[in-house]
């Protein structure tokens, strides 16, 4: 998108464009950060690795979710282009992850019977089963507060910000909280074992 003079819109300009979206839905606002945007996502995943066609629907894909999450933008955290390149970037781990899924085997890889056997030796679940009953023990000491905080970032993996949002507080009340879990938790893990 250019402005009147031919310059690209400054940062404060794209979270405006962002919030527009957020608030009225508008599509004007869109088309100049699609405008923008997608060849830079494009040529970003293409530099990825991604071909071009993966490239193109990783980049509209990006352009939907910031349609769907433009009220998740907090201009306070970070910049639009950053905000935007992360949900890019979050994007193409997820289509990777399920390429990998996907089963396919490609020629180069080893031999079923030359593969070696990555499973937890019985010792080491044994550690596993008693570290995670240190962690259940300690998580259950945290205030209710602090507990919410941990449980919608760690477990169902939402942003500060998101977070924020979810339970009606200040950004900075979310990362004090966690600051404070997690410092609470390493203390009560170092008691434990």
């Amino acid at each position: 998108m250019s402005s009147e003079n031919g310059a690209t819109p400054d940062r404060m300009q794209w979270g405006g464009l962002i919030r527009a979206i957020a608030t009225h839905q508008d599509r004007a606002a869109f088309a100049a950060l699609f405008e923008y945007f997608a060849p830079r996502i494009k040529a970003f995943m293409q530099r990825s690795g991604a071909s071009e066609a993966s490239a193109e629907e990783l980049a509209q894909e990006t352009m939907l979710a910031i349609w769907r999450k433009a009220a998740l933008f907090d201009p306070a955290s970070v910049g639009a282009a950053g905000w935007i390149f992360t949900i890019a970037r979050n994007l193409r781990i997820d289509a990777h992850r399920r390429e990998r899924r996907g089963g396919i085997i490609a020629t180069s890889d080893v031999e079923a019977e030359f593969q070696i056997d990555d499973s937890p030796q019985p010792d080491s679940r044994l550690a596993t089963a008693q570290s995670q009953e240190q962690i259940r023990s300690a998580l259950s000491k945290l205030s209710d507060d602090q507990m919410r905080v941990v449980e919608l970032s760690f477990f169902e993996e939402k942003a500060h910000a998101e977070i924020a949002q979810i339970l009606g507080i200040p950004l900075g009340t979310v990362k004090s909280r966690l600051r404070l879990a997690m410092s609470r938790l390493r203390n009560l893990l170092s008691e434990l074992s």
